[in-house]
């Protein structure tokens, strides 16, 4: 029997809407369409009525779990167009930021495929992790989500010397329990039997439809822009950017785990190398200028892209967002095509969506 089954736009299991409607053949899904738009908020537009500082305000409010790369993206813009240099201390800063916020995100979206799965004592047990890193956060920028670390022109608070010995002692405790769920996520059965095999994009189909981030590199895609086009201070760090082969759910689960490791070998650098100095050039409300740029961060999703516009005021005359979602979001369908109706949901949650930045 041929039947069209909906998920969503408003589901239990969905965090944001999204309405996918599977065509099935009986279990079997034969075909899939994909739906967004149900959350659009206006945030570009806003953006155009803002300054520069209103606007690193407004932007960190498009997705709460990325809000650091939305406001790092938006001043690297600004900064670009303005010609200035943040002070290296300020960068590095930055950057710790962002990986803490990679390590939040991962750590977030690992619970959240053990819980779909039916995993829930793996779910907990990385969650207590992300705990640590949000307590972290926390104790760095007053705030659990929606940091405000970013001004242009550099960071807005330092790092102690207090801080910085208790952030690398907590670097040490969650790369010994990263390799507990890392080996876990690896051998475990029942994480193996619900993801092995399941929702798989091949790599000429991720290539084909511009699949970007961790989604894109476990489908072997090796691509990150922190390494392929190096900005703020990840120059100067060493890391991996670990690829996976397979493209199914399984690959997106172990990608995230290897790629959260890199994330600590980089704060580690970046914390024992900390530069002495100004952490930014005043917090100066800047008129930008007329010019036009794009500035691109590996968000925890993917490459995030900010085109700035200015014309000499101190308002945007155009802020042009392109958020990882917006890529990976037609693979969707792909993914979903043979596999069953129970899979469905995992599969949508495997590429991290996240349908408020879509919605911008």
């Amino acid at each position: 029997m041929s039947y069209i089954v909906p998920i969503g736009p408003y589901h239990p299991a969905l965090e944001e809407p999204i309405h996918a409607k599977l065509y099935t053949e009986g279990e079997v899904i034969k075909d899939a369409e994909v739906f967004v738009g149900y959350n659009h908020r206006g945030i570009e537009k806003l953006a155009t009525e803002r300054n520069a500082i209103q606007t690193l305000v407004l932007v960190e409010r498009v997705c709460g779990i990325c809000s650091h790369s939305h406001a790092f993206t938006y001043a690297m813009a600004v900064e670009n167009i303005n010609g200035i240099t943040p002070p290296k201390r300020g960068e590095y800063i930055r950057v710790i930021t962002a990986e803490l916020e990679r390590l939040h995100s991962h750590f977030l979206w690992l619970g959240i495929a053990c819980h779909i799965i039916g995993h829930d004592s793996m779910f907990m047990h990385i969650w207590d992790e992300r705990e640590l890193v949000m307590d972290l956060l926390e104790e760095m920028t007053g705030n659990r989500v929606n940091y405000a670390m970013v001004t242009i022109g550099g960071s807005r608070r330092d790092i102690s010397d207090e801080l910085r010995v208790k952030i690398l002692a907590a670097c040490d405790t969650l790369e010994e329990k990263l390799k507990r769920i890392t080996e876990i996520a690896v051998t475990d059965k029942t994480i193996a039997l619900r993801t092995k095999g399941v929702g798989t994009l091949p790599r000429d189909v991720a290539l084909k439809m511009g699949a970007i981030g961790p989604h894109a590199r476990a489908s072997g895609v090796d691509v990150d822009v922190r390494r392929d086009s190096p900005y703020s201070a990840y120059g100067d760090f060493e890391f991996g950017v670990p690829v996976v082969d397979s493209g199914d759910v399984y690959a997106r689960v172990v990608i995230r785990a290897l790629e959260s490791a890199e994330s600590i070998k980089i704060i580690r650098q970046a914390l024992e190398n900390l530069p002495e100095g100004p952490i930014n050039l005043g917090n100066k409300l800047v008129k930008i200028q007329d010019g036009v740029f794009v500035a691109r961060h590996e968000a925890p999703r993917g490459q995030l892209s900010y085109m700035v516009v200015g014309n000499g005021s101190l308002y945007n005359h155009r802020v042009s967002i392109h958020v990882p979602s917006y890529k990976n979001t037609p693979t969707i369908p792909a993914m979903l095509r043979g596999n069953t109706v129970a899979d469905a949901g995992l599969i949508v949650a495997s590429i991290d969506p996240c349908f408020s930045c879509l919605d911008r």
